[in-house]
């Protein structure tokens, strides 16, 4: 059983993550190498997590989001997904110069990154990541950045900061303050349990959560080298206990490569094409599992004597959104080797025989 194996799964294995060459770097100015340490003051620690709100990441995301919106660009995947409809309150209030200098802000992230995606760009996730390790500076002067990247966000922060950033902070502080106990309770054990299923090491340091109020059009997201998870705090999707699967799941993004590497060796051996969300919809239907397996449902989150926990591929009807055929084979051949009755590569070759 691989519970029974997860002391020995969790010092084995690789994180196999990708790299990104200098030319794919447009942002940082040219011979700059700059630096933070991984934690921040302020970040709050806690086993596998460490999280942060901070200013700068914040706006960066209000601003994408805003610029979309103005240019209307609504994802295919969001329409199927709905989360939060997240707006700026009280911005018809602005003065006509603080207008300006926000209209201005929202004008250069529609030019330059609005049609982009958060989680795969490399320019964006290089900016994002940049963004976080600056989340303590006043200002963006030294960061690399390409000059009209920090004159943007520089002329945009002011009034962020007064206007909305002391209530969006709240926010996510409120938010983390609910889903810390959850970690204390249940992350190491998960970690351990999660690195089991996929035969990987779970991460030696905490991963890094950044809190905004709006992340992706999926409410969260995950970025690699360095593994970081971007979670909404006003998400209604990641709200009591759903938070810890939600950060879980993502976190899951960074050692499950042997999840995609097994699914693409099995299908290449029986001529197969490659699902392209089989992967991912594996990923939601183990740490769904585990996650139920695991918690008590408490009252504080919507419980009561007798209820378990509703994961979150069946809370929301992912699996009735185009993964009706993943769930059922998923129910029949990787459930087996989740309560620890068949070997990993069996259990994926099965899986993909049955496509």
């Amino acid at each position: 059983m691989w519970k029974g194996r997860v002391f020995a799964a969790i010092c084995a294995g690789s994180l196999l993550l990708p790299t990104t060459s200098a030319a794919q770097i447009p942002q940082p100015v040219k011979g700059t190498t700059p630096t933070r340490p991984s934690q921040e003051a302020g970040a709050t620690n806690l086993p596998v997590f460490e999280f942060h709100s901070g200013l700068w990441i914040n706006l960066h995301h209000v601003l994408y989001q805003q610029a979309r919106e103005r240019l209307k660009l609504v994802s295919a995947r969001q329409e199927a997904v709905p989360g939060d409809d997240f707006r700026l309150e009280g911005i018809e209030k602005l003065s006509p110069s603080e207008a300006a200098a926000w209209n201005q802000a929202v004008g250069f992230y529609g030019r330059e990154f609005a049609e982009r995606d958060l989680q795969f760009n490399s320019d964006l996730v290089i900016l994002k990541n940049r963004l976080e390790e600056w989340e303590t500076e006043p200002t963006l002067a030294t960061s690399g950045l390409r000059p009209a990247v920090i004159q943007a966000l520089e002329q945009a922060a002011p009034i962020y900061r007064a206007r909305w950033w002391p209530e969006h902070d709240r926010a996510n502080r409120t938010w983390i303050a609910a889903a810390a106990p959850l970690v204390r309770e249940y992350g190491v054990d998960l970690s351990r349990q999660l690195a089991a299923v996929y035969q990987a090491s779970w991460p030696s340091e905490r991963i890094r959560v950044d809190v905004t109020v709006q992340a992706n059009w999926a409410g969260a997201y995950t970025t690699l080298d360095p593994l970081r998870v971007t979670v909404s705090s006003t998400d209604p999707r990641n709200q009591g206990m759903a938070a810890l699967e939600v950060l879980f799941h993502e976190a899951s993004h960074g050692i499950a490569t042997s999840v995609s590497e097994a699914i693409a060796r099995e299908c290449r051996l029986r001529n197969k094409p490659i699902p392209r969300d089989l992967w991912h919809a594996l990923l939601f239907y183990t740490t769904g599992d585990v996650v139920k397996r695991a918690v008590k449902l408490p009252e504080t989150c919507g419980g009561k004597l007798g209820d378990s926990y509703t994961p979150y591929a069946q809370r929301y009807g992912l699996y009735t959104r185009g993964w009706q055929n993943f769930q059922r084979l998923l129910e029949r051949y990787w459930q087996p080797y989740l309560d620890g009755k068949v070997e990993f590569d069996s259990a994926l070759a099965r899986l993909v025989a049955a496509l």
